[in-house]
């Protein structure tokens, strides 16, 4: 195994990466962060037409309704949280042919609440209560991520978290207060990718070369989006849910958040190929110090390229993925193909998909050439010499 922390060391590469922080990492993260302060919801951003009270309780026993004509069932649930915990609430079900998913005895559910209703009209079906095996789930990722990277893997958590609390407490909030959408992403993403690149990889070199590249390969993938939204004419309004939220928040701007959307999208994939490449240019130069940055370039794209082959075609699946149903729709009509694909729900699709399958591919040559310039010739100079003679 080759030990690249000789790589990190280097005082040769020490200068230059030190170079590459002051010039463009230093300024660009300072700028985030001012902006992301700037751009801080001062306040909530809560609707007070859409807020509803909610509760949980489980299924106890379900009979049908009193009156035929009425297609539904009723269900006694056992409360489990609110001023009326543990008491028993009447709540009209839709009958298995009305519902999505039926719902059956010991299940657990979530209901809306009508405040200041009686009992036998206040709690009424909203879906079914997931907490429990969603919680279930996470936990076996978080073991199985620790138990793979151990530390590293803690670590990632944590950046996840800190991912989490940014899409919740900052984008989200901002945009729907009235900033611009991707202003807003590209301010969030920035300060994300920060915080998970250091957080999982360490505050070193590598892991900051790693970063600019992913800096600059969202930026490419911003201004390709913000084109070719605006070239193909998207307008946002076929986006799931984008009716309800301007219905909500009428300045919203959908296209602008069509095209954070896609930054977003892309930022998980960046980080995973830049932080391989600059992994990749630091093996091959702890394996050959005196290697040239023509030789690192050309072995890291080497490597950049079966990469890049696999993970585009996982991101472009990703999106025709969430693309499924409105396709489906499409194929029981028989369409033409290019119809279809001039739709604006199916257009959108491909418009993430190719942007953020291009800003990947940017990536690959924008880290390696840094990895390059930052490590070639790193120890040229200190190849051996003659000993003069006495």
């Amino acid at each position: 195994m080759v030990d690249t922390s000789v790589v990190d060391s280097d005082a040769v590469v020490a200068r230059r990466v030190r170079i590459v922080v002051a010039a463009i990492l230093v300024p660009l993260i300072v700028g985030a962060v001012v902006l992301m302060v700037v751009l801080w919801p001062g306040g909530g951003v809560k609707i007070d037409s859409y807020q509803t009270s909610t509760a949980r309780g489980e299924v106890t026993a379900i009979k049908a309704c009193p009156d035929p004509k009425d297609k539904c069932d009723l269900a006694s649930v056992k409360l489990s949280n609110g001023p009326e915990k543990g008491q028993l609430a009447p709540v009209q079900l839709p009958t298995a042919g009305g519902a999505a998913i039926p719902v059956k005895v010991g299940q657990e559910v979530m209901l809306g609440v009508q405040e200041g209703a009686p009992l036998d009209q206040k709690y009424q079906y909203v879906d079914h209560d997931r907490t429990k095996p969603l919680l279930i789930l996470a936990v076996i990722f978080a073991i199985a991520v620790v138990a793979l990277s151990r530390w590293r893997g803690f670590a990632a958590l944590i950046a996840l978290a800190v991912t989490a609390v940014m899409l919740t407490r900052f984008i989200l909030p901002a945009i729907l207060s009235g900033s611009n959408p991707l202003l807003v992403a590209v301010v969030g993403g920035a300060v994300i990718m920060t915080i998970a690149v250091f957080l999982t990889h360490g505050i070193n070199a590598e892991s900051s070369i790693a970063l600019a590249g992913t800096i600059a390969a969202l930026g490419l993938t911003v201004l390709l989006g913000w084109f070719f939204t605006k070239f193909s004419q998207l307008s946002g309004f076929a986006a799931e849910g984008a009716s309800a939220a301007k219905s909500f928040a009428p300045d919203l701007d959908l296209t602008g958040l069509l095209v954070a959307g896609m930054v977003i999208g892309a930022l998980g994939v960046l980080d995973d190929v830049t932080v391989t490449q600059a992994a990749a240019v630091w093996e091959l130069s702890a394996a050959n110090p005196a290697a040239s940055r023509r030789e690192l370039m050309s072995a890291g794209l080497r490597i950049g390229r079966t990469h890049v082959a696999s993970v585009v075609n996982t991101l472009v699946l990703a999106y025709a993925g969430a693309a499924m149903p409105v396709l489906l729709v499409f194929a029981i009509q028989d369409l033409p193909t290019l119809s279809v694909i001039s739709t604006e729900s199916v257009a959108m699709e491909v418009v993430r998909g190719l942007v953020g399958s291009l800003g990947i591919i940017a990536a690959v040559p924008l880290t390696t050439a840094l990895a390059a310039m930052a490590v070639a010739d790193r120890s040229r100079d200190l190849v051996a010499t003659p000993e003069p003679t006495a």
